[in-house]
């Protein structure tokens, strides 16, 4: 996939998602990274190849190692917006590592699909995040 302006910001956004799902989660981080591997598997958001362990996750989240899994991003997003907390992006490189999971989570037909999908908790801040993502995700598609 490109470094577009958009898609760098989901990179740099996707340690701050796994660092959500490691603070709300409940449980120590071996058994977060256990829940993240087994739901990406049994929600088909991606098929890990091996399940991390908790020193890999919380690498994730400070942002070493290695590059994290889309996987990760979209399962701990997947999570994270049906947690009874009502957990918020903070920031626009994570708010753009949401929206973009959520269209990868969801495959909408439209933007007004998407939006309208969304928790209404969710929907104002990441109104300019989805509208990116929406973007990036056209410009990606071959006519």
């Amino acid at each position: 996939m490109p470094q577009s302006g958009f898609y760098a910001k989901v990179r740099r956004g996707l340690p701050a998602v796994i660092a959500r799902w490691l603070e709300l989660g409940r449980g120590d981080p071996d058994r977060l990274a256990l829940i993240l591997a087994e739901t990406a598997r049994v929600a088909r958001l991606g098929e890990p190849e091996a399940t991390p362990d908790g020193a890999t996750l919380q690498a994730w989240a400070a942002g070493q190692g290695d590059e994290i899994p889309l996987w990760a991003g979209r399962t701990a997003v997947f999570l994270l917006v049906q947690m009874p907390a009502r957990p918020l992006p903070e920031g626009d490189d994570e708010a753009c590592a949401w929206a973009y999971c959520w269209l990868r989570n969801r495959e909408p037909a439209s933007f007004e699909a998407a939006a309208e999908a969304l928790p209404e908790h969710l929907r104002p801040g990441l109104d300019a995040a989805l509208k990116a993502a929406w973007t990036d995700r056209q410009g990606l598609r071959l006519v």
